[in-house]
């Protein structure tokens, strides 16, 4: 089986999961998906063994859509889901990211998580109105099976790196983890 059919395997079994997809898929948001540990943490569980879950701190919501980039419709968007679930909900329209990372506005959604800091973190998930889930993934999956956390080389600044690895726990938490400081790229799907 290759990576993304297992991932997506993974996913439609883990029933939080699927019905936290479900709900996200309700807001009808443009190029949405549930990103970063979403999916990067169910990965790193299911590679390390784990009978269950690791707990998720939060759901990152993200979507693109440049003519609606106030923080107050995220907002909104927040409250309404967590009101409806028990999930802790994260809203963040990518089209508005860019300023606060200091980037040159990004195009989508899989643009904008090709900026994040580590390319194992640049994975989302989402239901296509079929029911069927797809992946966004920048950089690909590899690296996710690699028992790797790799620094972005669009971010060149180390510290950020070291201090995301040390404050998340990561190597505690999936100690089969490496860190490679040299960067790299992957192959987009």
């Amino acid at each position: 089986m290759d990576y993304e059919s297992q991932v997506i395997l993974w996913i439609e079994e883990d029933k939080a999961r699927h019905q936290a997809l479900k709900i996200a898929a309700s807001l009808n948001l443009n190029d949405w998906c549930l990103a970063a540990g979403f999916v990067r943490n169910l990965i790193w569980d299911k590679l390390h063994g784990f009978e269950s879950p690791t707990p998720l701190n939060d759901v990152d919501f993200i979507y693109f859509d440049p003519n609606n980039v106030s923080d107050t419709f995220d907002k909104e968007h927040e409250a309404a889901l967590t009101d409806s679930s028990e999930y802790p909900w994260s809203v963040k329209n990518q089209a508005r990211m860019h300023i606060r990372n200091n980037d040159l506005p990004y195009m989508s959604t899989s643009d904008a998580m090709s900026y994040w800091v580590e390319i194992e973190t640049a994975i989302g998930a989402r239901i296509e109105p079929s029911g069927e889930i797809t992946l966004v993934a920048p950089f690909g999956l590899n690296r996710l099976f690699e028992f790797t956390v790799t620094i972005n080389s669009k971010r060149i600044k180390q510290a950020d790196f070291q201090h995301r690895v040390n404050s998340k726990g990561w190597l505690k938490t999936w100690p089969k983890l490496a860190v490679n400081n040299n960067g790299g790229s992957g192959v987009k799907i």
